[in-house]
């Protein structure tokens, strides 16, 4: 789909896939930090 869109000048669909896969990695890092501070007590503080 972002292959054929890139190949399609289809600027809509290329930056709708690129701000959810940014939002989707933001999202994920920040569930590994929380997580990291819940398992590691000595994290907290």
């Amino acid at each position: 789909m972002i292959v054929d869109s890139v190949f399609n000048r289809d600027y809509a669909v290329v930056q709708g896939v690129v701000l959810i896969v940014a939002i989707g990695f933001l999202l994920l890092n920040l569930l590994a930090d929380v997580l990291y501070v819940l398992i590691n007590p000595k994290m907290r503080g």
